[in-house]
């Protein structure tokens, strides 16, 4: 399992409500490719999100969000943390 930031951008003007119907979607699904979504934020001025995820590959996080009714084709692996 590695650690996951993927971005999604277009989505200018995404509320609150809206964000978290979309990670909803995310969760309900995830265990099919054995991905979880640990957090979502969002920029709506840009209209950028980004959600961290810990998932066996980039493509399993590819294929939850597509299901999920929002693909993403940008995910980066982040191997390196410090807090």
């Amino acid at each position: 399992m590695g650690k996951f930031m993927d971005v999604h951008h277009g989505m200018q003007g995404i509320t609150a409500d809206q964000l978290k119907e979309a990670h909803r979607r995310d969760l309900a699904i995830e265990a099919e490719e054995g991905v979880h979504f640990e957090q979502a934020w969002a920029d709506p001025n840009s209209g950028t999100v980004y959600c961290l995820s810990d998932a066996p590959s980039a493509d399993a996080v590819k294929r939850v969000h597509a299901q999920a009714g929002h693909p993403v084709t940008e995910v980066h692996e982040v191997s390196l943390t410090v807090s």
